[in-house]
């Protein structure tokens, strides 16, 4: 038998070597992270948009909000170029939303594109009237001028010199009329390394240097040789004794397949956060989206949750090496010693192949000793939704991870090129999973204030810890963003403990703010000590999409001493009364009319409302249990347009003018549906009181307000 044996061994090694090797299976890419690489504070720089604003409520202002937004760049006050996006108009809203400045594109002033070239004295007579319109504005302070776009193409292709002639003539008149004014240039459609010298030499020789420095990233070739633009820019400066300018790529993105696709923007997000620079997502489509991250004006694209990832990081960023310093695989990391926590976006790989694998390997995680010796990982992802809804993060992976040689591996297969993906990394506290995509862990959210995130030490919470540092304060805030699928009601379900706290009574009370408004004052049972948690239950209209949902401390006596674990939020119902615009029990006035309409609820809706005082709808007998704020669902279309442009649509954001009793009337402005039988929704509130109420339509302008399907009344609570 041995002898046998040996024989068949030696037969079977001789048959292996005749055999085709197996194929060789190929090692997955690495996105390698160094903790100990600290490479300075957040810029939040890529969250930027041009003409993503259309008018005030155009892209609803939550949508804005959540995303940490930083530069607009807009049209010229009154300009022609577009029918909406005015920055002077826009300008309250972005900096209300947290926005740093805004840019106005001045020669956008003109109707048609290219830009109609006039001369440089007839340019100068707009830029007075422009310069003077922003100095007269109270938000003076905010705005960037930006006097010429992509002159290598407009009025002075093949003519440096005139350009740079022309430059300094504008700079100087708008300096004249505004002595404070901050003027960004020179916006060439690329980046020109020859035409950049020139350029700075000229103005710092004239004394006309450019206080932010812009130019264009439109092309492929930004995916290779984005890091030899910026160096070379930088080593130019350098060169000619200029001072280091803040730069803007105030239009970033490809024509077709970059915008609101994850995979792709994070490549422009990590590169410009790795070189602190600000920019604009490109004006390819229509304006008032936040080009193409938000659809149906207050829904999320996927690309939309890319960047609420991104301003969702805190602390500092640190380096990440992707595999390929031009591939397409990129990231960009960040830790925050206070949460204890390190986050990673990234995403971008094989797009043509559709899937792939790659290790995320922590390195140097001493450097962030909190984090101890095994670690607890969530990853998260979010796919491509084109133009429509995306249903939001997916959780892709969740465990623990073993220190090992100094760092963590997590191993990740059939991630998807076109999507982007989050890591968080948190201490080994974790008690149970993280829940369902409809559970929002507080310890992931955005806190503010003195709200803070510890581990290790309590029991009985949820996920991986929980939000403390509401005892003795009134600015602790946990702020949720959450997306429903339909406007309605949502049963919010608060998970808490609210243990003793001397000085604070045995019951709480939390404060919860919706969308920017004070929702209510959430009453909590006291629990009998810290490790033990309730949940409190309240049932709230929320409008289909993208929710920001607070629970703020409020009180100076700490009965809202509370610790909050998580927020559940699941459908339920809710008494909603829907009043139908042909309705004959309405009351029709002027031009408006009731037409006959295949997309409309019934069939018909009324159209002709607005372009004069005269024209209006009146909703008779809108009843209501108790006075006070109600939500006002109007289902509406509106698909307009003015103008021809080359490849932007310039679509019309409607306006109406709501009265309610006969009051004084509020504005409110229509997104654009894009054809007059598509139907959608927006929220208006409204104060009504008890009994019968009329609310009215109009628009005295010369513009007509939507066409008007339906409206809903709904209690902002149960």
């Amino acid at each position: 038998m041995k002898g046998k044996l040996g024989i068949y061994v030696l037969l079977v090694a001789g048959l292996a070597g005749l055999m085709p090797a197996a194929p060789a299976v190929a090692a997955p890419s690495q996105l390698v992270v160094d903790l100990a690489a600290d490479t300075g504070p957040l810029r939040y720089g890529a969250t930027g948009f041009l003409y993503g604003l259309g008018d005030e409520g155009i892209p609803n202002e939550t949508m804005l909000a959540a995303l940490r937004p930083q530069v607009a760049a807009q049209k010229a006050p009154d300009g022609l170029q577009h029918p909406n996006g005015d920055a002077l108009r826009i300008a309250p809203m972005f900096k209300r939303a947290g926005g740093r400045h805004v840019e106005i594109y001045m020669q956008d002033i003109y109707p048609n594109w290219p830009y109609d070239n006039l001369g440089i004295n007839d340019y100068l007579a707009k830029v007075d009237t422009m310069t003077r319109k922003v100095v007269a504005d109270p938000n003076r302070a905010f705005f960037v001028y930006v006097p010429f776009n992509e002159p290598n193409l407009i009025w002075y292709s093949g003519d440096l010199n005139r350009f740079l002639t022309d430059w300094r003539t504008v700079y100087r008149r708008i300096r004249s009329i505004d002595p404070t004014a901050r003027i960004a240039g020179p916006n060439f459609s690329n980046y020109r390394s020859a035409d950049m010298r020139a350029f700075l030499t000229f103005a710092r020789d004239n004394n006309v240097l450019p206080d932010v420095v812009t130019w264009h990233e439109l092309g492929n070739d930004f995916f290779t040789d984005w890091h030899n633009h910026f160096n070379d820019y930088r080593a130019i400066e350098r060169s000619l004794g200029v001072s280091a300018r803040p730069i803007d790529i105030n239009e970033y993105g490809r024509q077709n397949g970059d915008l609101g696709v994850p995979g792709n923007l994070i490549q422009y997000v990590a590169k410009f956060e790795a070189s602190k620079v600000d920019g604009c997502l490109a004006y390819w489509t229509t304006a008032g989206g936040l080009n193409d991250l938000v659809t149906r004006n207050n829904q999320a694209t996927g690309g939309w949750w890319l960047y609420k990832w991104y301003g969702e990081l805190t602390g500092n960023t640190v380096a990440v090496t992707p595999p390929s310093v031009s591939g397409s695989l990129q990231g960009v990391a960040a830790l925050d010693a206070a949460k204890q926590q390190a986050r990673v976006i990234f995403g971008g790989n094989n797009l043509a192949s559709g899937s792939y694998d790659t290790d995320v390997v922590i390195r140097n995680v001493a450097a962030a000793p909190y984090l101890g010796t095994t670690v607890h990982a969530t990853v998260w992802g979010v796919d491509s939704s084109g133009l429509e809804p995306s249903s939001g993060p997916y959780l892709v992976r969740e465990g623990d991870f073993t220190v090992s040689g100094g760092q963590v591996t997590i191993p990740l297969t059939g991630l998807r090129g076109s999507s982007a993906y989050q890591v968080i990394l948190t201490p080994n506290t974790d008690l149970s999973a993280t829940g369902p995509a409809s559970r929002y862990q507080a310890e992931y959210a955005r806190t503010d204030g003195s709200a803070r995130i510890t581990h290790g030490g309590n029991t009985g919470y949820s996920g991986t810890s929980f939000v403390q540092g509401y005892g003795g304060s009134t600015s602790a805030s946990t702020k949720f963003v959450t997306t429903v699928p339909s406007d309605g009601y949502y049963t919010l379900a608060l998970r808490y403990s609210a243990g003793p706290y001397a000085g604070a009574p045995a019951n709480r009370s939390i404060r919860l703010r919706l969308n920017g408004s004070d929702l209510t004052d959430l009453a909590l049972s006291g629990t009998t000590d810290w490790n033990t948690w309730n949940t409190a239950t309240i049932k709230a209209f929320l409008p289909a999409g993208i929710s920001r949902l607070e629970v703020n401390a409020f009180a100076a006596d700490d009965r809202d001493a509370v610790n909050i674990d998580y927020l559940d939020v699941a459908p339920t119902t809710g008494t909603i009364t829907t009043y139908e615009a042909e309705s004959s029990a309405n009351t029709l006035a002027g031009t408006a009319r009731v037409a006959s309409n295949s997309g409309a609820s019934g069939g018909q809706h009324v159209g002709f409302v607005g372009a004069g005082a005269g024209n209006t709808l009146r909703f008779n007998n809108v009843t209501v249990p108790a006075a006070g704020r109600y939500r006002m669902v109007v289902a509406y279309a509106n698909a307009e347009v003015v103008g021809n442009h080359q490849y932007n649509n310039n679509i019309v954001d409607r306006m109406a003018e709501i009265s309610v009793n006969g009051g004084a009337p509020q504005r409110a402005f229509f997104r654009n549906t894009l054809s007059w039988s598509t139907f959608r929704t927006t929220v208006v509130d409204v104060q009504l009181a008890a009994g019968a109420n009329t609310i009215s339509f109009g628009n005295p302008t010369s513009g007509y307000a939507p066409d008007i399907d339906l409206i809903r009344i709904a209690a902002p609570t149960g």
